[in-house]
């Protein structure tokens, strides 16, 4: 199936270090392609890769499980880490789940994790009726485009598969108990006012993870899409600055990043 206009990944060439960013669970990398943009132009190596059933119509994601989108990811995980000295890993939502995920299985291979409102539990009755709805009901209302900036829109499925659902809220179960093999320095943002993933989750990862070094920003303006909402450049400068930090050769690499994005040396792709 053909992608979705404005749905399609994004690599770019840069230098040794390296940024893996995930999007999130109906979503595509268009709700993280600024961010990922930004980070190119600063001279980083960017994969934003497409999730396995993301991006063309819900009926293909109907086929597809949590370890289709796991999988994904750490083959692009796995790339990076041949051609770039340091690897971070950046999610969004259901994609931060798979950045923590990444970084408990594969431990000093990834230096940092950036999530923002990152999903760890389907709430509420859905939860538990999705083992017996989905074989009955094959969609609800999709949950895209929780944006709080005006004409702020989310490339995404308007309908949620409940196969998918299901295979989620199994992984959202499975990366709870390998929370604690998360040790890297970790940056989480989250918005008090997301209408698609509650506070809960945010303080769950916060609790479970062995990480040392963590930082928590709360984002006021924004709603869940945070990084294509009011508080996005500071998601983006906040994430960068980390990354330098951790990663000295990130700063100097920026210079040359800047002259690179204007010779237009980013690829969509």
């Amino acid at each position: 199936m053909p992608v979705l206009p404005g749905a399609e990944p994004f690599h770019h060439e840069g230098g040794e270090v390296g940024v893996l960013l995930c999007h999130g669970f109906t979503g595509s990398p268009q709700s993280l392609r600024p961010w990922a943009e930004y980070l190119a132009e600063r001279g980083l190596t960017v994969a934003l890769p497409l999730l396995p059933g993301h991006g063309t119509r819900w009926e293909d994601m109907q086929l597809t499980g949590w370890q289709d989108w796991y999988a994904e990811v750490d083959r692009e995980l796995r790339a990076l880490r041949e051609r770039c000295s340091q690897v971070f890993v950046f999610g969004l939502s259901m994609g931060g789940a798979l950045a923590l995920r990444l970084a408990a299985k594969h431990g000093d291979e990834v230096s940092g994790i950036v999530v923002v409102n990152p999903a760890n539990k389907v709430h509420g009755l859905t939860a538990y009726a999705l083992p017996v709805v989905r074989h009955f009901v094959r969609t609800v209302a999709g949950i895209t485009s929780d944006i709080a900036k005006d004409g702020g829109i989310e490339i995404g499925y308007d309908k949620v598969p409940l196969h998918a659902a299901h295979s989620m809220r199994n992984f959202y179960r499975l990366l709870d108990g390998e929370l604690p093999q998360v040790t890297q320095p970790m940056l989480l943002l989250r918005s008090p006012r997301d209408h698609v993933v509650p506070p809960a989750d945010s303080a769950r990862v916060l609790s479970r993870v062995s990480s040392v070094d963590v930082t928590e920003i709360l984002l006021e303006q924004s709603y869940h899409v945070a990084t294509l909402d009011h508080d996005a450049d500071r998601i983006f400068e906040e994430s960068f600055a980390f990354v330098s930090r951790l990663a000295p050769a990130a700063g100097k690499e920026a210079g040359a990043g800047q002259a690179g994005q204007q010779e237009g040396t980013a690829t969509g792709g």
